[in-house]
């Protein structure tokens, strides 16, 4: 088995999967994979490799502002480049978790038999209170046909 990285998502799997990201991996790559698992699995590799990017660039910035290196090293247009791409790797982070989220709140339950189902018909019983009006003598009566 391959390590997988993690992503900040990776609980929010666990919890609807009911099994470890590593686990998840192993199962969908079964003939019987679930679509929904196959789709949040790929879009957990897709956030957990933004969150990598994230991390290099903000480890970046924090190695070129380190109070111990020469001032002399520190350059504008790189941190406004780094700065850039922190925030392009950000919009994307987040874009990714909006949609993992999105598709574990919506999708079905992994197991159809995970809820029960009720087969039961359910009856409703009405008592309508009498009416304050009497109901006129003719009604319900079909009218004659006059010749």
């Amino acid at each position: 088995m391959s390590p997988v990285k993690a992503s900040t998502m990776d609980a929010d799997l666990q919890q609807v999967f009911g099994s470890p990201v590593p686990e998840l991996h192993e199962a969908a790559v079964g003939h019987d994979a679930s679509p929904a698992l196959a789709r949040a699995l790929e879009l957990r590799s897709f956030l957990a490799l933004t969150e990598e990017q994230v991390v290099r660039v903000r480890d970046r910035v924090h190695a070129d502002m380190d109070p111990d290196r020469d001032i002399g090293e520190l350059s504008a247009d790189k941190l406004r480049f780094d700065a850039q791409w922190l925030e392009a790797a950000l919009d994307a982070r987040d874009s990714y978790r909006a949609a993992l989220g999105e598709l574990l709140c919506t999708m079905p339950p992994p197991d159809p038999q995970a809820r029960p189902v009720r087969m039961t018909q359910l009856k409703a019983t009405v008592t309508l209170p009498p009416s304050a009006a009497p109901a006129p003598q003719r009604a319900g009566t079909a009218r004659a046909r006059r010749p």
